[in-house]
């Protein structure tokens, strides 16, 4: 009986420490795994800064088919007149009471998530990040264009790399605002994080 209860009490002994063992090698593999995925996350995304540059027509134009709307995330203007062109664009330029504004989808009675927002007196490059109140954003309401302003823009929802649909922010700022001929010329950027507010990389 004592040898019995000797040996069961070295298995158990025995057990007790493999068990320990196993842990730490398991949580030293789940320490190692963590680490490889904060090095190499596949779901983050790096990027820089590419502020471009983009011209715009009013629609109080008398020609037709010119570009009188833009795409921040494909970064392309969008003629719409052409068909398809209701879902494809974040924010139109018009004439509406003797000035430049921007319109959102919204107030051609389209179903969109584009929103347009207007920070005064601010320059391009102060602005760092779009504002998290949604009262700051029109889904509807013309937004009148002028220097010395910078204008955010959330995006319309477009497709990710993931599958998943996102709004994306981008921020505008006036070079040139000709009331008279209905252009507008701009600078820009949009960033290319899903859902993401920031509007400079994370390491400015």
């Amino acid at each position: 009986t004592f040898f019995r209860n000797s040996m069961a009490a070295l298995s158990r002994s025995h057990r007790t420490k493999s068990m320990a063992r196993a842990g730490r090698f398991a949580a030293l593999g789940l320490a190692l795994l963590l680490s490889s995925c904060d090095a190499n996350d596949p779901f983050q995304v790096t990027w820089t800064a590419a502020p471009d540059t983009a011209l715009l027509y009013s629609l109080a134009r008398p020609e037709l088919d010119l570009p009188s709307a833009y795409n921040f995330v494909t970064r392309t203007v969008v003629r719409i007149e052409r068909a398809g062109a209701a879902t494809q664009f974040d924010a139109a330029l018009d004439t509406r009471g003797g000035q430049l504004v921007l319109l959102p989808p919204g107030a051609f009675g389209i179903d969109s998530r584009a929103r347009l927002a207007t920070l005064p007196s601010m320059t391009f490059d102060e602005v760092e990040e779009a504002p998290a109140d949604t009262l700051l954003y029109t889904a509807k309401d013309p937004v009148p264009v002028g220097l010395g302003n910078v204008y955010i823009i959330r995006t319309n929802v477009r497709g990710s790399s993931f599958g998943t649909g996102c709004s994306y922010f981008a921020k505008l700022e006036p070079l040139s605002v000709d009331v008279t001929s209905g252009m507008l010329s701009f600078v820009y950027d949009t960033s290319p994080i899903c859902n993401d507010r920031r509007l400079v990389p994370p390491d400015n």
